[in-house]
C-alpha cells in the first residue's frame, strides 16, 4: 500500500469560498506587515475556485472595504454593478402588490450594495491570495480529519484518486496527500462533511440551537436588452409556496452583461412530503410579473445549494485544539438581509488575525480563543444578534403575520428596545407530516421555454462525477429507503433533491432506491432533509460536482 507523502504549513484551509479566501489573504496582510514567512494553502475540491460557488447575490461590500479598501478599482468583477433600485413584491397567483420600502429597516434597502457572481468575486479574490503567496490547489477534496496524540487537529487529508467503486484501485490510482498544520481552518460551506464531524468529536454545537437550513435554487438567464435594468434587485414573497405549509420566496436580480440571476428559497423546515423546492421553482416563473421579464430570454446556468438559516442562536463554538470553523461552516447569515459574505469574509479575517497572533508567540495547535473573543466585539455578533427572531417568528406565525412580528422585531431592535429573549429553533429534517396526512401536488409538466425538467438543468450545470468511483452519497441503512422513509413519507428524497438523485424505481414487491449520484450538485440537502437522518453526504473525488459558470 502506497505511503502518504505530507507536507507541513502554518495554516491549512478546506474551502476557497469568501470565507477561506479571506483568511488567507488577511494571514498574509500580517506576515508582510511584520516583514516575516508565514506558509498557507487551500485545498478547495472544485475543479476551480468558483466551480462550486452559488449565490444569489446582493453582496454588502464592508468586509470587503476592510480587506482589500480599493477593490473597487482594481478591476473587482462585483464593481461593474452597484444596486440601482431595490423592491419587495408579495404575490398571489396571478397578480402582486409592492411592500413600502419605508416600512421596513434601513438596513434591508441594499443601498451601497452591489449584485453579481460570487463566484467570478471568489476568482478574484483567488488571484489575490496568490499575489501574496498563498497556494492554492483546486481539485483536490479534503477527505479526511488527522489529530495529533493529544487529539487536537493535525490538520486534514485530501482523498485518494483512482479508487474504483468496489474499492480496489485502478491504474491511476494516487494516494491522498496529508497537509499538517499548526492550525485548520474549515471553511467546506453549509453542512461541510468534515464539519459535522468536528461538531460531534469536541462538541461544538452544546450550547446553540440546531442549524436551519433552506434550499435555494438558481437560475441565469440572458434577457431582451430592453428589459434589462443593470442593478435592479427583486424579492418576493408569497405565491407559489401555501401558508403553514412552507416558507420562502424569490429573487430576481438584474447583474452584468445583459443577464438575470434568479431563484427561489424555500425553507426546508416545510411539512409535505410531496413538495418539490425545484418545482416550486419552475412554478415561480411563471407567475405573470416574473414571465413578463423573461419573455424572449434564454436560460444559460442552473445550479442548488443549501443556505444555512439559523443565524445568531444556531452559532456552534467556533474553535477547537488546532482548529477553527469560519464561513458557512458555522453560518453566519443574515436572513432577513439575505446575505451572509460579508459576514462570512469578516469571520475568515478574524480567525486569521487570531492564528497569526498564536503562531508569531510560538504556539500551535492550541484553541484560538482571541476568535470568538473577537467575534463577540464584532459587526458581525451586532448584526446577526438583532435579526435573531426573524426566523423562528416567520416559521411560527407564518408568512402574513411572522413578517409583520419580524418587522417589529427589528424595528424594536433599532429603537434599542431588545427582546429579552431569544427564540428556538427545530431540526427539519422532524417537520414533515406522514404522507397520509399530507396533499398530493400536481405540478405542471416543463414547457422547456420558461420552465424545464431536472436533468436538462443538471446538464448546464456543467456537474460531472467520474461515475466508477465510491457512491458519495451513502446510506447508514439502505433499507431505510423502501422499508420506512417509502409507506411513512412516500420517500421524499424523490423531490426534495434538485438534480434528480434519488429515485424508486420498479414496481410491486420488487421497489428500490436508486442513488444517480453522478447528477449531485453538492447542494446537501438530502443529507439535511432525510427524516431518519440516514443519507451521509460525503466528498466525491476531488475536482467531482458542478462547473458554474459566473454562478
Amino acid at each position: 500500500m502506497s505511503e502518504r507523502e505530507s507536507m507541513p504549513y502554518d495554516v491549512v484551509i478546506v474551502g476557497a469560498g469568501p470565507a477561506g479566501l479571506s483568511a488567507a489573504i488577511r494571514l498574509k496582510q500580517l506576515a508582510a506587515e511584520a516583514d516575516t514567512e508565514l506558509s498557507v494553502c487551500i485545498l478547495e475540491k472544485g475543479s476551480e475556485v468558483g466551480a462550486h460557488i452559488l449565490s444569489g447575490a446582493v453582496i454588502d461590500p464592508k468586509a470587503l472595504d476592510e480587506l482589500l479598501p480599493i477593490w473597487r478599482d482594481d478591476d473587482c468583477p462585483l464593481a461593474r454593478t452597484p444596486v440601482t433600485e431595490n423592491h419587495h413584491w408579495i404575490l398571489s397567483e396571478k397578480g402582486k402588490s409592492s411592500f413600502p420600502e419605508f416600512m421596513t429597516p434601513p438596513f434591508l434597502h441594499n443601498k451601497g450594495t452591489f449584485t453579481g457572481s460570487l463566484g467570478n468575486l471568489c476568482r478574484w479574490l483567488a488571484g489575490k491570495a496568490e499575489e501574496l503567496g498563498v497556494e492554492i490547489f483546486p481539485g483536490f477534496a479534503a477527505a479526511e480529519i488527522l489529530y495529533n496524540e493529544d487529539g487536537s487537529v493535525k490538520g486534514v487529508a485530501t482523498g485518494d484518486m483512482g479508487v474504483a467503486r468496489d474499492g480496489t484501485h485502478k491504474p491511476d490510482y494516487q494516494p491522498g496527500l496529508e497537509l499538517h498544520a499548526k492550525y485548520t481552518f474549515f471553511g467546506e460551506g453549509v453542512r461541510g462533511h468534515l464539519t459535522k464531524q468536528l461538531q460531534r468529536q469536541f462538541d461544538l454545537c452544546r450550547d446553540a440551537q440546531p442549524q436551519v437550513y433552506g434550499i435555494g435554487i438558481k437560475e441565469l438567464w440572458d434577457i431582451d436588452p430592453k428589459k434589462h435594468v443593470p442593478g435592479k434587485v427583486i424579492h418576493t414573497q408569497g405565491w407559489p409556496l401555501r401558508e403553514g405549509e412552507a416558507n420562502g420566496g424569490g429573487f430576481l436580480y438584474h447583474q452584468a452583461d445583459g443577464q438575470v440571476a434568479l431563484g427561489f428559497v424555500v425553507w426546508l423546515n416545510y411539512t409535505n412530503p410531496y413538495l418539490s423546492p425545484f418545482q416550486e421553482m419552475q412554478r415561480w416563473k411563471t407567475h405573470p410579473a416574473i414571465a413578463e421579464i423573461l419573455e424572449g430570454a434564454k436560460r444559460v446556468s442552473y445550479g442548488a445549494r443549501a443556505i444555512s438559516d439559523g443565524g445568531f442562536q444556531s452559532v456552534p463554538k467556533l474553535v477547537m485544539p488546532g482548529a477553527a470553523l469560519i464561513g458557512d461552516s458555522a453560518g453566519f447569515l443574515n436572513v432577513p438581509r439575505i446575505k451572509g459574505t460579508h459576514t462570512s469574509m469578516k469571520s475568515g479575517m478574524m480567525a486569521a488575525e487570531a492564528a497569526f497572533a498564536a503562531v508569531q508567540a510560538g504556539r500551535s495547535s492550541d484553541e484560538l480563543a482571541a476568535y470568538p473573543e473577537a467575534y463577540a466585539a464584532s459587526w458581525v455578533y451586532k448584526e446577526l444578534r438583532g435579526v435573531r427572531n426573524v426566523v423562528p417568528l416567520v416559521k411560527k406565525f407564518g408568512d402574513t403575520w411572522g413578517t409583520i412580528a419580524s418587522g417589529i422585531a427589528m424595528w424594536m431592535e433599532l429603537a434599542g428596545l431588545r427582546w429579552p429573549f431569544t427564540m428556538k429553533h427545530h431540526p427539519d429534517n422532524e417537520s414533515l407530516v406522514h404522507a397520509n396526512e399530507a396533499r398530493q401536488i400536481d405540478y405542471p409538466k416543463p414547457d422547456g421555454v420558461l420552465t424545464f425538467d431536472r436533468l436538462s438543468s443538471v446538464f448546464i450545470s456543467n456537474t460531472n462525477h467520474e461515475e466508477d468511483q465510491p457512491v458519495h452519497l451513502t446510506l447508514k441503512d439502505p433499507d431505510i429507503p423502501i422499508g420506512y422513509n417509502l409507506p411513512v413519507y412516500a420517500e421524499p428524497a424523490q423531490r426534495y433533491c434538485p438534480a434528480g438523485v434519488y429515485e424508486v424505481v420498479g414496481e410491486g414487491d420488487d421497489l428500490r432506491f436508486q442513488i444517480n449520484a453522478q447528477n449531485c450538485v453538492h447542494c446537501k440537502t438530502c443529507d439535511i432533509k432525510d427524516p431518519t437522518q440516514n443519507i451521509n453526504w460525503v466528498v466525491p473525488e476531488g475536482g467531482g460536482g458542478p462547473n458554474y459558470p459566473n454562478m
